[in-house]
């Protein structure tokens, strides 16, 4: 797998990027060519395909209700598929820890039932209509089933949390759980909000996506009982690597495809979300351009895409945007330096670098 190169500092028309965002190119090239001497690595999918097949028997089992219209909506989202990063995680520091006990699995299922509860929400929410290629659950069974579902979803979670009789692990995955739903409800505050800010969007993502990464890395460590230098190197990783995942998704509203990304393009905008390309590009762009950007943002109408997207391209936003990622991957990397050297290690770290590289 070849390196993601970064690209020189950006100077566009005599502006340069912003001054509060620091970037070390040079490092993060180092780190890239290091993970490419790792070729032979399996990818984190294969290296644990027969673990993931027990997560999704404990799925399976424990989405079982008398009530048919619940595994009915539960299983239609979550056979529509997707990169599983967060039970995987799981899964991948339980075995960088040595830790072989069947609770993982358990556990791995817990974080993917949270999250596939706030992809329920979320739609709703956001009124979306398509997801990994496909109609979303409100589209396909209404609004109430969906939100209904995602609160079974949950409490299911909570349940089997309980069974792991474990009270950290519980506090952390409550903590969690709260942090998002705060996240969400930041999010919604700030939909229409042209004025937010590189630290707003930061603070917001990393509450609504990487915390349940956070969680996810950091469980397997409490469930080994390793040394708090440990786990939080491993909450540290899931951190960042959650975070440069929610930004690498944000360029690709703008660079992807819609038929690749099971989305439509520009969907974050047209639900007036203000994300990292966009504060970028208002922080270098003319303030013709920064007013073209803001109404978008701002309107409740249909947005043209081709004068924004542009723009993203001419400030250099996208490229700023996809260096904050390589930043954040590379942070990830790092952390983990304490854990044992490892097959599992190995993949943890050509994990971070092959996210930067997805098209969905």
């Amino acid at each position: 797998m070849a390196p993601f190169v970064c690209e020189p500092p950006l100077i566009k028309e005599g502006r340069t990027r912003p001054q509060s965002t620091t970037y070390n190119c040079k490092q993060i090239d180092v780190a890239f060519i290091l993970i490419k001497d790792t070729t032979q690595t399996p990818s984190f999918s294969e290296f644990i395909s027969e673990e993931m097949e027990e997560v999704d028997r404990v799925i399976s089992r424990r989405l079982s209700s008398e009530v048919p219209l619940v595994g009915e909506v539960a299983k239609y989202i979550i056979s529509a598929g997707g990169k599983r990063i967060r039970p995987a995680l799981l899964l991948l520091f339980s075995g960088a820890l040595a830790y072989t006990d069947q609770s993982r699995y358990d556990m791995a299922a817990v974080v993917e039932f949270i999250h596939t509860a706030t992809l329920l929400h979320d739609d709703v929410v956001d009124d979306s209509t398509l997801r990994r290629g496909r109609a979303t659950a409100n589209v396909s069974f209404g609004n109430p089933a969906s939100v209904l579902v995602g609160d079974f979803l949950y409490s299911r979670a909570f349940q089997m949390m309980v069974d792991c009789d474990n009270m950290k692990v519980m506090q952390v995955l409550a903590n969690a759980t709260n942090v998002i739903a705060e996240g969400e409800v930041q999010q919604l505050m700030n939909l229409h909000d042209a004025t937010l800010t590189e630290e707003g969007y930061l603070e917001v993502i990393r509450s609504k996506t990487a915390k349940l990464f956070e969680a996810s890395a950091r469980i397997p460590a409490i469930l080994a009982q390793e040394s708090i230098q440990i786990e939080t190197a491993c909450a540290e990783f899931g951190l960042a690597l959650g975070t440069a995942f929610q930004v690498i998704d944000d360029v690709l509203d703008y660079e992807g495809e819609s038929s690749v990304l099971g989305k439509n393009l520009g969907d974050d905008l047209r639900e007036g979300k203000t994300t990292l390309p966009l504060i970028f590009a208002m922080q270098s762009c003319s303030p013709q351009e920064k007013a073209l950007i803001q109404k978008a943002i701002e309107q409740n109408e249909e947005v043209e895409l081709a004068p924004i997207l542009s723009i993203l391209q001419k400030t250099g936003a996208m490229q700023a945007t996809k260096e904050m990622a390589h930043q954040q991957a590379l942070l990830a990397i790092q952390s983990i330096a304490p854990l044992k050297e490892s097959v599992y290690k190995k993949v943890l770290i050509q994990l971070a670098s092959q996210l930067l590289l997805r098209s969905t």
